[in-house]
Protein backbone atom coordinates (compact mmCIF):
# COMPACT_ATOMS: atom_id res chain seq x y z
CA UNK A 1 0.00 0.00 0.00
CA UNK A 2 1.00 3.23 -1.00
CA UNK A 3 2.47 5.38 2.03
CA UNK A 4 0.32 9.06 2.06
CA UNK A 5 2.48 11.99 2.86
CA UNK A 6 0.64 14.96 1.78
CA UNK A 7 -2.64 15.78 2.44
CA UNK A 8 -3.63 15.93 -1.18
CA UNK A 9 -2.41 12.66 -1.60
CA UNK A 10 -4.78 11.19 1.22
CA UNK A 11 -7.92 13.48 0.01
CA UNK A 12 -7.20 12.50 -3.54
CA UNK A 13 -6.48 9.01 -2.77
CA UNK A 14 -10.22 8.88 -0.73
CA UNK A 15 -12.00 9.71 -3.29
CA UNK A 16 -13.20 13.38 -2.54
CA UNK A 17 -12.71 16.65 -4.00
CA UNK A 18 -11.30 19.27 -2.05
CA UNK A 19 -10.80 23.17 -1.69
CA UNK A 20 -7.64 25.05 0.24
CA UNK A 21 -8.42 29.04 1.59
CA UNK A 22 -5.94 30.76 3.36
CA UNK A 23 -7.31 31.61 6.84
CA UNK A 24 -4.37 33.74 8.69
CA UNK A 25 -3.85 36.90 6.89
CA UNK A 26 -7.06 36.92 4.20
CA UNK A 27 -9.59 34.43 3.70
CA UNK A 28 -9.23 33.77 0.36
CA UNK A 29 -8.72 30.30 -1.71
CA UNK A 30 -5.03 29.33 -2.29
CA UNK A 31 -4.38 28.00 -6.39
CA UNK A 32 -4.07 24.24 -5.98
CA UNK A 33 -0.99 23.81 -8.13
CA UNK A 34 0.76 26.97 -5.33
CA UNK A 35 -0.55 24.57 -2.83
CA UNK A 36 0.77 21.09 -3.81
CA UNK A 37 4.00 23.17 -4.52
CA UNK A 38 3.94 24.17 -0.80
CA UNK A 39 2.89 20.55 0.29
CA UNK A 40 5.85 18.92 -1.80
CA UNK A 41 8.35 21.53 -0.12
CA UNK A 42 9.23 22.99 -3.18
CA UNK A 43 7.75 26.78 -2.86
CA UNK A 44 7.37 28.74 0.76
CA UNK A 45 3.50 29.16 1.88
CA UNK A 46 2.63 32.63 0.56
CA UNK A 47 0.42 33.68 3.32
CA UNK A 48 2.82 33.12 6.15
CA UNK A 49 1.73 34.96 9.80
CA UNK A 50 3.89 34.37 12.84
CA UNK A 51 5.52 31.69 11.46
CA UNK A 52 2.94 29.07 11.16
CA UNK A 53 0.38 28.64 7.18
CA UNK A 54 -3.44 28.84 8.73
CA UNK A 55 -5.44 27.30 5.77
CA UNK A 56 -8.65 25.46 5.75
CA UNK A 57 -9.54 22.59 3.79
CA UNK A 58 -13.14 21.74 2.49
CA UNK A 59 -13.38 18.77 0.92
CA UNK A 60 -16.86 16.72 -0.20
CA UNK A 61 -17.05 13.00 -1.72
CA UNK A 62 -19.85 11.93 -3.92
CA UNK A 63 -22.79 12.36 -1.54
CA UNK A 64 -21.54 16.41 -1.39
CA UNK A 65 -21.61 16.44 2.35
CA UNK A 66 -18.90 18.69 2.71
CA UNK A 67 -16.23 18.69 5.66
CA UNK A 68 -14.06 21.61 7.09
CA UNK A 69 -10.61 21.58 8.57
CA UNK A 70 -9.09 24.33 10.12
CA UNK A 71 -4.60 23.69 10.71
CA UNK A 72 -1.96 25.55 11.67
CA UNK A 73 1.15 23.75 11.08
CA UNK A 74 4.52 25.51 11.67
CA UNK A 75 6.86 26.70 8.65
CA UNK A 76 10.41 26.66 8.50
CA UNK A 77 12.89 30.00 8.69
CA UNK A 78 12.65 29.54 4.85
CA UNK A 79 8.75 30.18 4.87
CA UNK A 80 8.87 26.00 4.06
CA UNK A 81 6.24 23.75 5.59
CA UNK A 82 8.08 21.50 8.48
CA UNK A 83 7.18 18.02 7.82
CA UNK A 84 6.95 16.93 11.06
CA UNK A 85 3.78 18.35 12.12
CA UNK A 86 2.37 17.63 9.11
CA UNK A 87 2.84 13.69 9.03
CA UNK A 88 2.27 13.90 12.48
CA UNK A 89 -1.60 15.14 11.44
CA UNK A 90 -1.96 12.46 8.76
CA UNK A 91 -1.07 9.85 10.66
CA UNK A 92 -3.62 10.54 13.31
CA UNK A 93 -6.51 11.77 11.14
CA UNK A 94 -5.44 7.47 9.58
CA UNK A 95 -5.75 6.20 12.77
CA UNK A 96 -8.91 7.76 13.69
CA UNK A 97 -10.51 7.28 10.11
CA UNK A 98 -8.39 5.02 8.33
CA UNK A 99 -8.24 6.25 4.26
CA UNK A 100 -12.22 7.42 4.65
CA UNK A 101 -11.93 11.16 5.80
CA UNK A 102 -15.71 10.93 5.30
CA UNK A 103 -16.25 8.36 7.47
CA UNK A 104 -18.91 8.76 10.27
CA UNK A 105 -17.56 9.24 13.98
CA UNK A 106 -18.93 8.27 17.33
CA UNK A 107 -19.18 11.65 19.27
CA UNK A 108 -16.16 10.73 21.30
CA UNK A 109 -13.97 10.58 18.17
CA UNK A 110 -15.10 13.42 16.91
CA UNK A 111 -13.84 15.57 20.25
CA UNK A 112 -11.18 13.40 20.54
CA UNK A 113 -10.01 14.75 16.46
CA UNK A 114 -11.68 18.25 16.96
CA UNK A 115 -8.83 19.13 19.88
CA UNK A 116 -5.87 17.44 17.84
CA UNK A 117 -2.57 19.98 18.56
CA UNK A 118 -2.73 21.45 14.97
CA UNK A 119 -6.45 23.00 14.85
CA UNK A 120 -7.25 26.48 15.63
CA UNK A 121 -10.39 28.18 15.57
CA UNK A 122 -10.60 31.48 13.44
CA UNK A 123 -12.25 34.48 14.55
CA UNK A 124 -16.53 35.05 13.94
CA UNK A 125 -15.33 37.65 11.52
CA UNK A 126 -12.96 35.25 9.77
CA UNK A 127 -15.78 32.26 10.02
CA UNK A 128 -18.77 34.59 8.26
CA UNK A 129 -16.77 35.48 5.45
CA UNK A 130 -15.63 31.90 5.43
CA UNK A 131 -19.06 30.45 5.11
CA UNK A 132 -20.11 32.83 3.43
CA UNK A 133 -17.34 32.55 0.36
CA UNK A 134 -17.22 28.62 0.66
CA UNK A 135 -21.50 28.48 -0.30
CA UNK A 136 -20.94 30.64 -3.11
CA UNK A 137 -18.40 29.19 -4.76
CA UNK A 138 -19.65 25.36 -4.28
CA UNK A 139 -22.98 27.24 -5.83
CA UNK A 140 -24.69 27.36 -2.30
CA UNK A 141 -27.16 29.95 -0.63
CA UNK A 142 -26.65 32.25 0.94
CA UNK A 143 -27.97 32.05 4.95
CA UNK A 144 -30.88 32.70 6.51
CA UNK A 145 -29.59 36.05 8.00
CA UNK A 146 -29.23 37.68 4.12
CA UNK A 147 -32.67 38.68 3.79
CA UNK A 148 -32.43 40.93 6.77
CA UNK A 149 -29.01 42.43 6.18
CA UNK A 150 -30.12 43.25 2.59
CA UNK A 151 -33.32 44.78 4.00
CA UNK A 152 -30.99 47.20 6.64
CA UNK A 153 -28.14 48.00 4.29
CA UNK A 154 -30.92 48.83 1.16
CA UNK A 155 -32.50 51.34 4.17
CA UNK A 156 -36.12 49.31 4.15
CA UNK A 157 -35.10 49.31 8.14
CA UNK A 158 -34.76 51.71 10.51
CA UNK A 159 -30.69 52.29 11.28
CA UNK A 160 -31.09 51.80 14.71
CA UNK A 161 -32.15 48.43 14.58
CA UNK A 162 -28.60 47.50 13.29
CA UNK A 163 -28.67 44.99 16.65
CA UNK A 164 -30.35 42.19 14.52
CA UNK A 165 -28.28 42.49 11.40
CA UNK A 166 -26.13 39.15 11.51
CA UNK A 167 -22.91 39.43 10.37
CA UNK A 168 -23.34 36.42 8.62
CA UNK A 169 -26.02 37.98 6.26
CA UNK A 170 -23.23 40.98 5.65
CA UNK A 171 -20.89 38.74 4.89
CA UNK A 172 -23.10 36.96 2.20
CA UNK A 173 -23.94 40.42 0.57
CA UNK A 174 -20.03 41.15 0.60
CA UNK A 175 -19.25 38.36 -1.14
CA UNK A 176 -21.57 38.88 -3.76
CA UNK A 177 -21.35 41.90 -4.62
CA UNK A 178 -21.05 42.18 -8.19
CA UNK A 179 -24.93 40.10 -7.89
CA UNK A 180 -28.27 42.68 -8.04
CA UNK A 181 -28.08 45.59 -6.72
CA UNK A 182 -25.59 44.55 -4.11
CA UNK A 183 -22.60 46.93 -5.16
CA UNK A 184 -25.29 50.38 -5.06
CA UNK A 185 -26.62 49.03 -1.89
CA UNK A 186 -23.10 48.42 0.22
CA UNK A 187 -22.29 51.99 -1.32
CA UNK A 188 -25.10 53.87 0.25
CA UNK A 189 -25.19 52.22 3.01
CA UNK A 190 -22.28 54.41 4.67
CA UNK A 191 -24.48 57.16 4.31
CA UNK A 192 -27.30 56.23 7.08
CA UNK A 193 -26.00 52.79 8.80
CA UNK A 194 -24.85 52.15 12.06
CA UNK A 195 -21.16 52.64 12.65
CA UNK A 196 -21.20 48.95 14.27
CA UNK A 197 -22.63 47.95 11.05
CA UNK A 198 -20.02 49.46 9.00
CA UNK A 199 -17.32 48.15 10.81
CA UNK A 200 -19.38 44.91 10.45
CA UNK A 201 -19.03 45.65 6.74
CA UNK A 202 -15.11 46.17 6.91
CA UNK A 203 -14.25 43.44 8.66
CA UNK A 204 -15.79 41.43 5.71
CA UNK A 205 -14.43 43.77 3.36
CA UNK A 206 -11.01 43.38 4.11
CA UNK A 207 -10.99 39.71 3.12
CA UNK A 208 -12.07 40.69 -0.59
CA UNK A 209 -10.99 42.16 -3.72
CA UNK A 210 -13.36 45.30 -3.14
CA UNK A 211 -14.66 47.27 -6.64
CA UNK A 212 -13.40 50.55 -7.09
CA UNK A 213 -16.43 52.31 -6.62
CA UNK A 214 -17.02 50.89 -3.11
CA UNK A 215 -13.48 51.31 -2.20
CA UNK A 216 -13.43 55.40 -3.31
CA UNK A 217 -16.34 54.98 -0.51
CA UNK A 218 -14.58 52.87 1.85
CA UNK A 219 -11.82 55.95 1.93
CA UNK A 220 -14.50 58.95 2.10
CA UNK A 221 -15.55 57.14 4.89
CA UNK A 222 -11.83 56.28 6.26
CA UNK A 223 -11.44 60.13 6.47
CA UNK A 224 -14.17 61.57 8.07
CA UNK A 225 -14.68 58.38 10.54
CA UNK A 226 -13.42 59.26 14.62
CA UNK A 227 -9.75 58.08 15.16
CA UNK A 228 -11.11 55.25 16.77
CA UNK A 229 -12.84 53.40 13.81
CA UNK A 230 -10.22 54.47 11.47
CA UNK A 231 -7.95 51.49 11.32
CA UNK A 232 -10.88 49.42 10.51
CA UNK A 233 -11.81 51.37 7.33
CA UNK A 234 -7.90 50.77 6.38
CA UNK A 235 -8.03 47.46 7.29
CA UNK A 236 -11.54 47.05 4.05
CA UNK A 237 -8.87 48.82 1.50
CA UNK A 238 -6.35 46.20 1.78
CA UNK A 239 -7.22 44.99 -1.90
CA UNK A 240 -6.53 48.74 -2.90
CA UNK A 241 -2.80 49.57 -3.27
CA UNK A 242 -3.24 53.34 -4.27
CA UNK A 243 -5.88 54.28 -1.63
CA UNK A 244 -3.97 51.89 1.48
CA UNK A 245 -1.28 54.39 0.59
CA UNK A 246 -3.32 57.16 0.69
CA UNK A 247 -4.67 56.12 3.80
CA UNK A 248 -1.59 55.50 5.45
CA UNK A 249 -0.38 58.47 4.62
CA UNK A 250 -3.65 60.33 6.16
CA UNK A 251 -3.11 58.16 9.20
CA UNK A 252 0.74 59.30 10.01
CA UNK A 253 -0.70 63.23 9.55
CA UNK A 254 -3.37 62.23 12.12
CA UNK A 255 -0.31 61.31 14.55
CA UNK A 256 -2.00 57.98 15.13
CA UNK A 257 0.29 55.26 12.96
CA UNK A 258 1.34 53.64 16.59
CA UNK A 259 1.39 49.88 17.09
CA UNK A 260 -2.14 48.90 16.16
CA UNK A 261 -1.67 50.43 13.10
CA UNK A 262 1.33 48.65 12.14
CA UNK A 263 0.17 45.52 13.19
CA UNK A 264 -3.27 45.87 11.08
CA UNK A 265 -0.50 47.08 7.90
CA UNK A 266 1.14 43.89 8.21
CA UNK A 267 -1.66 41.54 8.89
CA UNK A 268 -4.13 42.67 6.15
CA UNK A 269 -2.34 45.48 3.80
CA UNK A 270 0.63 44.33 3.83
CA UNK A 271 1.02 44.37 0.27
CA UNK A 272 1.35 48.17 0.07
CA UNK A 273 5.06 47.36 1.69
CA UNK A 274 5.79 47.06 -2.20
CA UNK A 275 5.84 50.73 -2.85
CA UNK A 276 8.90 52.40 -1.53
CA UNK A 277 7.45 55.24 0.18
CA UNK A 278 4.53 53.33 2.23
CA UNK A 279 7.45 51.08 2.88
CA UNK A 280 9.32 54.07 3.96
CA UNK A 281 6.44 54.92 6.18
CA UNK A 282 6.05 52.09 7.87
CA UNK A 283 9.31 51.10 8.76
CA UNK A 284 10.28 54.19 10.13
CA UNK A 285 7.48 54.34 12.42
CA UNK A 286 8.17 50.54 13.82
CA UNK A 287 11.42 52.12 14.50
CA UNK A 288 9.52 54.28 16.80
CA UNK A 289 8.43 50.99 18.83
CA UNK A 290 9.64 48.89 21.51
CA UNK A 291 13.24 46.87 19.84
CA UNK A 292 10.75 43.75 21.00
CA UNK A 293 8.09 44.49 18.73
CA UNK A 294 10.19 45.94 15.79
CA UNK A 295 11.65 42.42 15.87
CA UNK A 296 8.12 41.02 16.13
CA UNK A 297 6.46 42.65 13.33
CA UNK A 298 9.98 42.74 10.78
CA UNK A 299 10.12 38.69 11.16
CA UNK A 300 6.93 38.60 10.29
CA UNK A 301 6.36 40.47 7.19
CA UNK A 302 9.67 39.66 5.65
CA UNK A 303 8.97 35.99 6.14
CA UNK A 304 6.17 36.78 3.03
CA UNK A 305 7.74 35.74 0.21
CA UNK A 306 6.10 38.18 -2.05
CA UNK A 307 7.63 41.07 0.30
CA UNK A 308 10.90 39.21 1.22
CA UNK A 309 13.48 41.03 -1.39
CA UNK A 310 12.30 44.36 -0.43
CA UNK A 311 12.28 44.13 2.98
CA UNK A 312 15.68 42.72 3.13
CA UNK A 313 16.78 45.30 0.79
CA UNK A 314 16.01 47.93 3.51
CA UNK A 315 18.52 46.66 5.67
CA UNK A 316 20.99 48.03 3.76
CA UNK A 317 19.37 51.43 2.53
CA UNK A 318 21.68 54.02 2.84
CA UNK A 319 19.01 56.73 3.52
CA UNK A 320 17.03 55.09 6.47
CA UNK A 321 17.19 57.18 9.93
CA UNK A 322 19.71 56.89 12.48
CA UNK A 323 16.29 55.44 14.58
CA UNK A 324 15.71 53.05 11.88
CA UNK A 325 19.51 51.86 11.79
CA UNK A 326 19.91 51.51 15.69
CA UNK A 327 16.45 49.40 14.99
CA UNK A 328 18.01 47.13 12.66
CA UNK A 329 20.91 46.75 14.78
CA UNK A 330 18.49 45.72 17.79
CA UNK A 331 17.38 43.22 15.44
CA UNK A 332 20.79 41.67 14.23
CA UNK A 333 21.77 41.91 17.92
CA UNK A 334 19.17 39.45 18.65
CA UNK A 335 19.78 37.13 15.67
CA UNK A 336 23.48 36.86 16.06
CA UNK A 337 22.46 35.80 19.54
Amino acid sequence: MTEITTLSQFLSTANTQFQVYDMGRRVQSIDMMAFHQFENLASPYPYPIQGHAQFAIVFWDASQQHYIWFLKLALDERGLLSPAPRTQFIKMIIEALGRDPTKDLTEAEQQKLANHPFAFTPSAEKLALFNALVRKQLNGKASSQYEYAYQYLSGQVSADKWQQVGLQGIADICVRANELDHLQQLINSFDYSSIEVQIALCQCLEHLTVEKSLANRVFEQLLSTDKQNKLYFLRALASNEELTQQAISHIQEQGILDAEALITIAARNWTVLKHAQSRTIFLEALAGQEQHFFNQIFADIVAIPSLRTQILTELRNPNRSPQLASAIGGLFKVIKS
